[in-house]
């Protein structure tokens, strides 16, 4: 098989979002290449019973998904096993297909393992990306549709994008999350308010059945996240995801002045607020650790913290398609260096 590390040098001559373009191409061909694609199903998708859960009415074999913001259009979704993935995270997508920020607006750091992106939303709509969606689902691993409002409806109409988008996505996925946390499209991090939170999942409790998430953002003083993280869960948020990308750009010298960082540098900020979150919500929800996270000592950092489950998103593009069953193989390695059968007893160890 190709080694991963000639084709990334390849892929890093071209521009970060050139490149991803590249990889989404491939992965969209992927599934018709069956001896390619079944070769790297049996040797990256680890399914082993000490992995293993039943949440939301589906069954994780693993517990390490793709983030979203990769397969905007869910256009690659048949090819997550391929990459080891126990589960996929769609979108973000909109009411309405939008182009997104002006290019270039994303931008890699190979020093740093991180990227940063100013993307936008980008996305094709939610017809066309539902469309795509009745093609695959339900599927061999757990779908998320991740949901944001459009750049151009106003703060004061937000509801009633969420409102389409989860009508739309509540009958082709297996849960929804709400992104209100995005740096990248103006104001909507001024939905992270107690007030919007309360309205939008008590708006959602008469759509749907299926399970609705809240995604946050890791900026935020952590007894603040805790109260908006209480206030969905008591207007029927089933989960938490902590944390979208950071715009604290201290992390990368020289960084650009606009978008959110992701990868290596984000991972202790983000892990300082999800253990926060932990300590308080631990038990009441079910708790997703996102940032920063591409081997098994940092996934597990969060298990341990109380994570369900964790995902990844800018590890992929600097580890390639080997991480999520290397992330997989050290999570079994070290639970049993702690004594643990199954993966349930290493949720929340630092907790109990």
């Amino acid at each position: 098989m190709f080694n991963y590390e000639t084709l990334k040098k390849i892929l890093f001559r071209f521009e970060p979002e050139t490149a991803h373009n590249i990889a989404e191409f491939g992965l969209t061909k992927l599934p018709y290449c069956r001896t390619i694609n079944n070769y790297m199903v049996e040797k990256n998708f680890v399914m082993d019973a000490r992995l293993s859960q039943d949440l939301f009415g589906t069954t994780f074999a693993n517990p390490v998904g793709l983030a979203a913001g990769f397969d905007k259009n869910a256009t690659m979704v048949e090819s997550m096993m391929a990459l080891g993935f126990g589960f996929t995270e769609i979108g973000t997508m909109t009411p309405r297909a939008q182009d997104g920020n002006p290019k270039p607006r994303m931008f890699r750091y190979p020093e740093a393992k991180s990227v940063q992106n100013a993307m936008g939303f980008n996305n094709e709509g939610s017809y066309t990306v539902a469309k795509n969606l009745r093609k695959v689902f339900p599927y061999a691993i757990p779908i998320g549709a991740n949901v944001g409002k459009n750049k151009t409806t106003p703060e004061e109409n937000a509801l009633s994008d969420y409102r389409v988008l989860i009508s739309k996505f509540e009958g082709i996925s297996d849960y929804l999350v709400i992104n209100i946390s995005s740096p990248n499209t103006p104001n909507l991090r001024d939905l992270q308010n107690e007030k919007f939170i309360t309205e939008l999942f008590t708006m959602a409790q008469d759509l749907t059945d299926k399970p609705i998430l809240l995604k946050i953002a890791p900026d935020m003083d952590a007894q603040v996240a805790i109260d908006l993280c209480n206030t969905a869960i008591n207007a029927g948020a089933k989960g938490i995801i902590a944390t979208n990308t950071t715009i604290d750009y201290s992390l990368v010298p020289n960084c650009e002045s606009f978008g959110g960082l992701s990868g290596a540098v984000l991972a202790d900020k983000s892990y300082e607020l999800f253990k926060e979150l932990g300590k308080a919500l631990y038990g009441k929800t079910t708790l997703i650790s996102v940032g920063g996270i591409s081997d098994a000592a940092e996934a597990y950092r969060r298990i341990r913290a109380g994570a369900t489950l964790v995902q990844s998103y800018s590890g992929l593009i600097f580890e390639g398609p080997s991480m999520v069953r290397k992330i997989n193989e050290g999570i079994i390695e070290l639970m049993s260096e702690d004594g643990f059968t199954h993966i349930s007893q290493a949720i929340g160890a630092d907790l109990k």
